[in-house]
């Protein structure tokens, strides 16, 4: 059995990005230590999986960017969550045409449009490597509400955005649990591990 685990950056105000769905904020408020955490965060993931609208945001960039993000964006296997149906990323989309290895986990993204609750402890009860959730506001609150969330990896930025997408909303709260590390980084990000 695998663990899952929610790997999200929030604004001090719980938002995780704003309401016209910017996430620059991060990046303006990040800095090469946090980043360092961040990759190697995603690294130890043997899946990776989003919403179908992270996912469509995301496919057209990685494959062409650079930096320490790339390799583990690019190298690890995806799975898309939808419920209004998805075929896939076009592989003539990314890249525009030109393609590469490093398109090939974006390409080959396993997608799931079944029940939620049903898929996820599918995939927890596989063996491997652990599966890291990473996008969408809409997509967390869902996944959230499951109860399957083993740990929460939640990186806390200095900035108030006073309006945005939460992901904690709904009705799985309250939700209780045990803080198990605790990360500050010098540009004032703090990340908060939490476990059930």
């Amino acid at each position: 059995m695998r663990k899952l685990i929610l790997k999200m950056s929030m604004s001090l105000d719980g938002f995780v990005s704003d309401s016209n769905d910017r996430k620059d904020w991060i990046f303006n408020t990040g800095d090469e230590e946090s980043s360092s955490w961040s990759v190697g965060k995603i690294s130890e993931a043997g899946l990776i999986i989003m919403g179908r609208k992270s996912f469509e945001q995301m496919a057209p960039y990685w494959p062409t960017a650079t930096g320490p993000f790339a390799v583990p964006m690019n190298t690890i296997p995806k799975g898309v969550f939808t419920q209004k149906g998805f075929d896939g990323i076009d592989a003539a989309q990314i890249t525009n045409g030109a393609l590469t290895s490093a398109a090939d986990s974006w390409i080959n993204a396993k997608v799931f449009n079944g029940d939620l609750t049903s898929e996820i402890s599918k995939l927890k009860a596989e063996s491997g490597k652990p599966i890291v959730a990473i996008g969408g506001a809409g997509f967390m609150q869902h996944l959230i509400a499951t109860g399957l969330i083993d740990e929460f990896h939640l990186a806390i930025h200095p900035v108030a955005l006073g309006s945005g997408l939460p992901i904690f909303n709904g009705p799985a709260m309250p939700l209780y649990l045990k803080l198990a590390d605790v990360k500050v980084f010098p540009k004032g990000t703090v990340v908060h591990a939490y476990h059930k």
